[in-house]
């Protein structure tokens, strides 16, 4: 019995979208300017533990389109997922909650900001790819940079 409790574990518990907010501040007058917007795009990323072995991994994007120093639309969006995930090294633990949940999380804020775009009556925003191993590795750089300074100092 002791054997199967030591069985690493990782499964999906729950796909939810935690927080979506759409703002046209400058409506209707805006919608006339014939300029193309420029789009800005942040993404965030965040994990906390839920309870003993269940994690809550949530990515957000915020799209802001102007036009000149004026705000289009403004995008703000929360995709969570409830992951179980018992049974590991902290090592791979953690790359679990940097890549491997994102990864599955991902897609569906990207298919909300579309479609939040498209309701809004405006094209879609398509979210490119993100390759989430590569900013986990340069998550865990920069931690590494700055435990070493830390350590000269």
């Amino acid at each position: 019995m002791a054997e199967q409790d030591a069985t690493p574990v990782f499964q999906i518990q729950r796909m939810y979208l935690k927080d979506l907010s759409l703002e046209q501040p400058n409506s209707p007058q805006i919608l006339l300017e014939q300029q193309q917007p420029q789009v800005d795009i942040n993404l965030g990323l965040s994990a906390e533990p839920v309870a003993e072995g269940v994690y809550e991994v949530c990515v957000t994007a915020t799209v802001t389109t102007r036009v000149g120093d004026r705000t289009v639309f403004l995008i703000e969006a929360k995709q969570a997922g409830i992951f179980e995930i018992r049974n590991l090294p902290q090592d791979q633990l953690e790359a679990i909650i940097g890549i491997a949940c994102p990864q599955m999380v991902y897609p569906y804020l990207r298919a909300i900001v579309s479609d939040v775009c498209t309701r809004a009556g405006f094209p879609p925003v398509l979210l490119t790819e993100v390759n989430f191993q590569a900013m986990f590795d340069a998550q865990r750089q920069q931690q590494q940079g700055a435990n070493g300074a830390t350590a000269n100092a």
